[in-house]
């Protein structure tokens, strides 16, 4: 995929979408997280896509967004219950972009506005510095099985300001 150009932009899932978003996730995972984790595990992580109606429920059974460039899904972000950030992965073409932070920060929104007094997140070596930036403080370590491969990751909680749960 070309670099994308144009300014982000968000919408709500469809169940058309996750043949597509199960694209973006394993791009995500293929190209951005090489640093931290292996081939065989990078290949574990992707399998979560390999049932399209398995992921398509995950996505709908939580609330999730589509960030976009030019009206063209680039990137996506689920809130599971009120308080946990269940997935956010962005296409590498569209990393940098300003993607991810715009989902977080409408899925840090709404979980406010839902009354939620945290985030948390599990969140991928590759992407803590990217919480970090936001505001989230690492809690736990985790080792996480996926197939015959495990996975590293870090709890992370992010807790949200009275004055934003009150607007």
């Amino acid at each position: 995929m070309a670099r994308v150009q144009g300014k982000p932009a968000l919408r709500p899932f469809l169940p058309a979408d996750a043949p597509l978003l199960a694209e973006i996730f394993r791009a995500s995972v293929a190209e951005l997280t090489g640093e931290d984790y292996s081939a065989t595990q990078q290949e574990a992580w992707t399998s979560m896509a390999d049932d399209e109606a398995a992921f398509a429920t995950r996505l709908a059974d939580a609330l999730t967004l589509l960030g976009t460039l030019d009206g063209s899904p680039v990137g996506f972000a689920s809130l599971a219950g009120a308080e946990r950030i269940d997935m956010l992965y962005v296409h590498p073409a569209a990393a940098g972009r300003g993607v991810g932070t715009m989902l977080i920060d409408a899925l840090e929104k709404l979980a406010a506005s839902r009354g939620a007094v945290r985030l948390t997140a599990d969140v991928s070596d590759s992407a803590q510095d990217f919480f970090k930036r936001r505001g989230f403080v690492a809690k736990q370590r985790n080792s996480v099985p996926l197939g015959n491969e495990w996975l590293a990751n870090t709890t992370m909680e992010k807790r949200l300001a009275a004055k934003e749960r009150a607007q």
